[in-house]
């Protein structure tokens, strides 16, 4: 599988780990979110068959995280972003 990189390009997935759900970016406020919240955080995954949202680390090039849109039927990559971005355009849209 290739992950075009929006820094480095094309690049082998090899070079890169998963992180799991890119949804793990959305942490709740340790001070005021409820138990349950925090619960939910932690422990429960989606495992959608289809587009998902995934994060990867950049482990054998330049140490960058990525949010990638991949299909999880036939691994297509739909997009390809740099989490940092992610982050910043959802600070600005609370």
């Amino acid at each position: 599988m290739i992950i075009n990189h929006p820094l480095l390009g094309p690049r082998d997935a090899a070079e890169f780990v998963y992180l799991g759900d890119a949804s793990l970016m959305d942490r709740p406020d340790g001070m005021t979110a409820s138990d349950e919240e925090m619960h939910d955080y932690m422990y429960l995954r989606d495992n959608p068959a289809g587009e998902h949202r995934e994060l990867w680390y950049h482990e054998q090039g330049d140490r960058s995280w990525l949010v990638v849109t991949r299909n999880t039927l036939t691994h297509e990559i739909t997009m390809v972003e740099l989490a940092r971005d992610v982050a910043r355009s959802r600070g600005r849209s609370k």
